[in-house]
């Protein structure tokens, strides 16, 4: 009898906790993003983005406005650079993910051939 209380206790405290999404931690530069899941940080950048010189700032301020810390974001990898996870993030919640935001923004250029950012 005591076993399938048991059983029922451990899944519905299974099913209860919540999913551990990455979160930010810093932005650092216009294209770079420092993330963390519960126990791992990443060094995140975003795909197919050219920042126009002088505009650093700006975009910087961007990004910063959008992604608190601790914002909650869903990655996207696409691949790796130089030991930097490349992926399109996108904050919980949102439906346009951070590089085409700051297209659209007017802040940084596509930068990949046939992308729609």
């Amino acid at each position: 009898m005591i076993r399938p209380v048991l059983i029922i206790l451990v899944l519905l405290v299974i099913a209860v906790s919540p999913a551990s999404a990455a979160e930010v931690l810093q932005v650092r530069t216009p294209s770079l993003l420092q993330v963390g899941d519960r126990n791992r940080t990443y060094t995140v950048e975003l795909p197919c983005l050219t920042v126009p010189e002088g505009g650093d700032a700006a975009a910087v301020s961007w990004l910063r406005e959008r992604l608190p810390r601790r914002r909650r974001v869903n990655l996207r990898p696409v691949g790796s650079r130089d030991g930097h996870l490349l992926a399109r993030v996108t904050p919980i919640g949102e439906t346009v993910d951070l590089s085409t935001g700051l297209v659209n923004a007017g802040l940084a250029q596509s930068s990949c051939p046939g992308d729609p950012a």
